[in-house]
């Protein structure tokens, strides 16, 4: 740390994770270009460690019952907002006719990204796939028409444009784990890159 750089001061209201500083506004960060999906030809795949494919178009998956939940992002880049609310379904919701014995998740997105996750972590209300935002259908800078929203990690681990879900029975890195974050992305244990 430079001399006499403190960083961004911290409220004194609120709990913030290790490292972290409070925003108001909404940072747009993006590994690559914004992809631009037409509803009528978004889909999203869950594909078994068996090959089997589970399908949902943008129809079907506004049929599926719908949840607001909120809650508080942080990012790697040390910003954290608090108290934000999206609507969408939970992932519980599509894997409850899902058969799997995989113990790990690699999101895809439009675009080529991927991210790794402990398929436990997309279960039991932790996780969800949301297509509006505050209210308002999620822009396209933010991750729409439909992103993962995994709130307890880190939000790179919140795969923006997602469109399917991999299962695997070993852990395999996604981009930003590729290029040397960590493989799991707990913002309470600052877990930003391999090694922490």
């Amino acid at each position: 740390m430079s001399p006499g750089f403190q960083g961004k001061p911290r409220s004194a209201a609120v709990t913030l994770p290790p490292g972290q500083y409070l925003t108001e506004d909404f940072p747009v960060l993006s590994a690559g270009p914004t992809p631009r999906i037409q509803l009528d030809q978004w889909e999203f795949v869950i594909t078994t460690e068996a090959g089997v494919k589970h399908r949902w178009s943008w129809a079907e998956l506004l049929e599926l019952p719908s949840e607001t939940p909120t809650v508080d992002l942080h990012c790697v880049t040390k910003w954290s907002k608090l108290g934000t609310t999206w609507r969408g379904v939970a992932l519980d919701s599509l894997f409850e006719q899902v058969d799997t014995a995989a113990d790990f998740a690699l999101a895809h997105s439009y675009g080529g990204y991927t991210t790794n996750l402990p398929l436990e972590d997309l279960l039991d209300g932790q996780a969800w796939l949301v297509y509006e935002y505050e209210g308002e259908e999620l822009g396209a800078e933010h991750g729409g028409p439909v992103r993962l929203l995994v709130p307890h990690l880190y939000l790179w681990k919140s795969a923006k444009w997602v469109n399917g879900i991999q299962l695997l029975v070993q852990d395999e890195p996604g981009f930003w784990e590729s290029a040397g974050y960590h493989d799991y992305g707990d913002p309470w244990r600052e877990q930003r890159y391999q090694g922490d």
